[in-house]
């Protein structure tokens, strides 16, 4: 098996942590890691990079694991196929299950925020004899609908779309993103945040109006707390080197998914799982039925968490309680 080989070392790092480039079938996966013990593997979701995970990686490796946040094809370091079905599910799985045998690891815990969680749920479902446990940060688990996903996308809003159909035609949002990609992630992540989304009762960026562009209705004003500038230079500068497309291709492969996924309907998660979400997060709310059937869907359930006042950014906007909560889970289901 072809060893691993060092990447340059990049300008801005994670304390104590080193990045390097695996092989996976089909190109090379940008990882950072930290640690020794049982493998956890990390996935970030839109529109982020491994560096989400900065407050994670030693936590993690202090509990006695080996941390490792990867690039998610089409992001950061990590290699970018041009076909638009290269990021359907079954592809970002099989680059996990690539991650893992890169490692010289047999099986791995899998942590996954927002797309990240359904990549990890489903490389859990999809390989049970590798990923032998799953937290799913901020989008809960929900099995495969009946619907067609686009279909049910196009019901919701009424006069306005949602953000998932806006997405689905190619060169539409990045030409919205790329003159701007700095402005257009501070503007995603505050709207998103628990401390500077808008109010109730708001327009919501999640649904653009005919003629407008997302970013219309997004938060203007001051950052996060938990972004300051240069961590945003960060989160900007490793999300502007593939650009929003490899990103976006994720949101037009739900349909493709829902094919794809078929053989799997109807099978439980059943290795043992955390949830934990924030009471802000539309995610939690819009999918409040998925939580609730957790007890059927996710039988191998440890524990489900809602964090108060926290918006979708979770392990970034409180960073010590989910270090808490994924780091008790992790004792209970250490291999």
């Amino acid at each position: 098996m072809p060893q691993p080989t060092p990447a340059a070392e990049p300008s801005t790092t994670v304390p104590g942590a080193s990045h390097r480039m695996v092989d996976v079938p089909g190109g090379r996966i940008h990882l950072i890691e930290q640690g020794v013990g049982p493998l956890v593997l990390m996935i970030h979701g839109f529109p982020e990079t491994s560096y989400s995970w900065r407050h994670q990686m030693s936590a993690v490796a202090a509990a006695g694991y080996r941390a490792v946040a990867v690039d998610v094809r089409g992001y950061g370091r990590s290699f970018a196929p041009g076909p638009v079905d290269a990021y359907r599910m079954t592809a970002l799985v099989s680059d996990t299950v690539g991650v893992v045998h890169a490692l010289g690891e047999e099986t791995a815990i899998v942590v996954g925020h927002d797309w990240g969680s359904a990549i990890a749920a489903n490389s859990a479902l999809l390989r049970p004899d590798m990923f032998t446990a799953v937290a799913m940060l901020s989008v809960p688990y929900a099995p495969r609908s009946e619907v067609r996903p686009t279909d049910g996308f196009a019901l919701i809003g009424g006069s306005e779309e949602f953000y998932v159909s806006y997405f689905q035609q190619p060169g539409r949002a990045e030409a919205e993103i790329e003159p701007d990609v700095r402005g257009w992630l501070a503007g995603f992540y505050t709207s998103l945040s628990g401390d500077t989304m808008p109010p109730p009762g708001t327009d919501s960026p999640f649904f653009v109006p005919a003629g407008a562009a997302m970013r219309d209705r997004f938060t203007r004003g001051a950052l996060p707390s938990w972004l300051p500038d240069a961590e945003l230079d960060v989160h900007s500068a490793e999300f502007e080197r593939k650009g929003p497309t490899g990103a976006l291709n994720r949101y037009r492969n739900v349909d493709r998914d829902w094919e794809d996924l078929a053989a799997w309907d109807g099978v439980r998660l059943a290795c043992p799982a955390l949830f934990v979400g924030g009471a802000l997060d539309s995610s939690t709310t819009w999918m409040a039925d998925a939580i609730a059937d957790f007890p059927t869907t996710l039988p191998g359930l440890v524990s489900s968490h809602i964090l108060e006042g926290c918006g979708h950014w979770i392990q970034q906007e409180r960073p010590e309680e989910v270090n808490a909560l994924l780091t008790k889970w992790l004792y209970t289901v250490r291999p």
